[in-house]
């Protein structure tokens, strides 16, 4: 599926670059929202998936390897696994993942993916999270 940037992310990154804001860790959330992403969302938009063993993951500056430059793109060094114990208690299905940052929590990306639906104990939800400039 397509990542998309919206304007508030497209604002952090510009702040982040030119040194008016410090940057910080991320934070990889599921939503449980059937819904297109759009420009003009923040994280607000998107329901974060709760119960069934879910857990948002930190993410760490020191832990993006980047390759370029035509594109450049940044991918975390490591899958992140999210291992369910069960169904969810919220809305049953995940639509994708947002990224917001650790302490502001302003939504930096986010992208939709193919439906999942956790039902069991050990079912396993992975990404492998990843930008590109262009």
């Amino acid at each position: 599926m397509t990542l998309l940037v919206p304007q508030v992310g497209e604002e952090k990154f510009l702040r982040h670059a030119l040194n008016t804001t410090a940057p910080e860790n991320q934070t990889l959330k599921l939503f449980a929202t059937n819904i297109t992403p759009a420009e003009t969302d923040t994280a607000g938009t998107y329901t974060e998936a709760a119960g069934g063993g879910y857990a948002a993951i930190g993410l760490t500056g020191a832990n993006w390897g980047y390759a370029g430059p035509s594109p450049t793109t940044a991918t975390y060094n490591a899958q992140q696994v999210f291992t369910f114990t069960g169904p969810l208690t919220t809305n049953p299905t995940i639509y994708g993942y947002f990224v917001v940052e650790a302490t502001s929590g302003v939504l930096l990306w986010v992208e939709q993916s193919t439906p999942f639906t956790p039902a069991t104990n050990g079912d396993q939800y992975k990404i492998t999270p990843k930008i590109t400039g262009d």
